[in-house]
């Protein structure tokens, strides 16, 4: 290997929309989503190392072992490298785990661009996208950066021109939601969606308002009425739209301002009136 040690930083998103369809053949579901990368970031350092691969991680509850993200893009990466050497993997936490805000994917997608800088060796745009979803269903929108109109599981990517900069408080409640169990209350049958229209594009913050929606509020909205709580506090606090992001357990609201922004973040309770404690923070589109 050349350099010794790299890092990368490793960005929220939020899904503007999320759109879940028929079951595929392996258990994943076919989805449709608007996915933006915003101001909240984790950090990864890739290091080199006598042998093995080792993921250390600042935040508790985190996996460190073959089921930490970075672990298995490490793994995989090595594998086709067929390099013999090891690496080691540093995390520095700030997107909550289990929080529908992609940080263990995207964490993947930084330890990816961080063994290509460390060792040199580049796959191909189709080798490096079959790694990613090998990984994850959103790994593959971390790669090139930028929002994107994501189908199939994740891996099909439609970039979108994002000039329609936005704020946004983003909620996330004391509690985390489990993905696999999410898409279980879902209870999609198997089968392929329906035709797609065009692909949203974006001009004005009519457009993006208008996209919100998650059909994953459906799922949770019963067992977890903090989520429809949270999202009225955010309108009511000025948010022209507000949602969940991917399968929570994260709510959104929109600002077009960070002034706005920070001033609804104000007004947001940081507890949900049993004494467990919500986490809120306020980023930007990039």
């Amino acid at each position: 290997m050349g350099t010794s040690a790299v890092s990368f930083l490793a960005p929220a998103k939020l899904n503007l929309s999320l759109q879940v369809f028929g079951k595929r053949p392996g258990g994943y579901h076919h989805i449709r989503s608007v996915m933006v990368p915003v101001s909240l970031y984790d950090e990864v350092t890739v290091e080199e190392a006598s042998a093995g691969i080792s993921v250390i991680c600042d935040a508790p509850g985190i996996p460190t072992d073959a089921a930490n993200s970075c672990h298995k893009a490490a793994a995989l990466f090595l594998a086709w490298a067929g390099i013999p050497a090891g690496v080691r993997i540093r995390i520095r936490k700030a997107i909550p785990a289990e929080s529908g805000l992609g940080g263990g994917s995207s964490d993947a997608a930084a330890a990816l661009k961080g063994l290509i800088a460390l060792t040199g060796k580049h796959p191909s745009p189709e080798a490096l996208l079959a790694m990613a979803v090998r990984i994850g269903a959103d790994v593959p929108f971390f790669l090139p950066g930028g929002a994107a109109f994501v189908e199939g599981i994740g891996e099909r990517l439609t970039p979108l021109p994002w000039d329609v900069p936005f704020h946004a408080v983003i909620v996330r409640p004391a509690f985390g939601l489990s993905t696999r169990e999410g898409y279980a209350r879902l209870g999609r049958e198997p089968g392929d969606p329906p035709p797609r229209g065009s692909i949203p594009s974006f001009r004005t913050f009519s457009d993006v308002a208008a996209v919100v929606r998650n059909d994953f509020e459906e799922a949770w909205g019963p067992s977890h009425p903090e989520i429809a709580a949270i999202r009225r506090e955010l309108l009511s606090s000025g948010a022209v739209a507000a949602g969940l992001s991917g399968s929570g357990s994260a709510v959104f609201g929109l600002f077009t301002s960070e002034r706005e922004a920070r001033a609804a973040r104000g007004n947001i309770s940081t507890g949900d009136g049993a004494g467990k404690e919500r986490t809120v923070f306020v980023a930007r589109s990039i």
